[in-house]
């Protein structure tokens, strides 16, 4: 009897290693899992651009902007920019900010944009000659009338807020990057603007450009 029931379980093992062998095939032909979804907008600003703008945008580097508080259009727009495609190079040049958005889609884009928007700003602590101040107020908010520089004012707003989505927000902008940009322009090294802010601070001196984005720095 003990030998009929090993004879019975030897059957049953041989007739389950061909099902066993069938299923792990099927295992093997199967389709690859699906890839994991990409990173949100967080984990990208945490990943990928905290480095030199801080998680949450709020730049303490003077070079660098603070993005936080930013029009969302106003820095998809400047993402996409700096994207090189096949057939044309970026419109914005920058080496480290073409690295940067090589890797990213038009959506992951558009969702850090909507991601800065949303943070709170905190602006820049950089302290300023009480003088320049002045003179950058000045110019914000009345321009120079006799070189014809139009007042900042009229198209970054009375606060420094903005007007969406072309204009930036500029309130509380480091003072290093707002001249850095400025000098830029000038010199025809940016030009994703349709040549506005070119026109503009071709007129301006050296020490207004100084002094304009020591105010601006200021702006709450």
């Amino acid at each position: 009897m003990k030998m009929f029931k090993n004879m019975v379980m030897l059957a049953a093992l041989a007739m389950a290693a061909p099902l066993a062998a069938e299923e792990t095939a099927a295992d093997s032909n199967a389709a690859p899992a699906a890839p994991a979804a990409p990173a949100g907008a967080q984990e990208i600003a945490a990943g990928v651009c905290a480095g030199c703008h801080n998680p949450d945008g709020n730049s303490v580097i003077p070079m660098n902007p603070i993005l936080a508080g930013q029009q969302a259009e106003y820095i998809t727009k400047q993402l996409m920019d700096f994207k090189a495609t096949e057939t044309e190079p970026a419109k914005r040049n920058s080496p480290v900010m073409s690295s940067m958005v090589a890797a990213l889609s038009q959506d992951d884009m558009k969702k850090l944009g909507e991601y800065y928007a949303q943070q709170k700003t905190v602006p820049s602590q950089v302290a300023a000659d009480e003088k320049l101040l002045e003179t950058g107020k000045i110019l914000y908010h009345g321009g120079n009338i006799e070189h014809g520089v139009p007042a900042c004012a009229s198209c970054h707003g009375p606060n420094g807020s903005g007007i969406p989505p072309r204009y930036p927000g500029v309130a509380g902008q480091h003072a290093e990057y707002t001249l850095t940009q400025l000098n830029l322009f000038n010199t025809g090294d940016r030009s994703n603007d349709s040549n506005v802010m070119q026109k503009v601070v071709s007129r301006m001196s050296a020490q207004e450009k100084r002094a304009v984005s020591a105010y601006i720095s200021t702006m709450r």
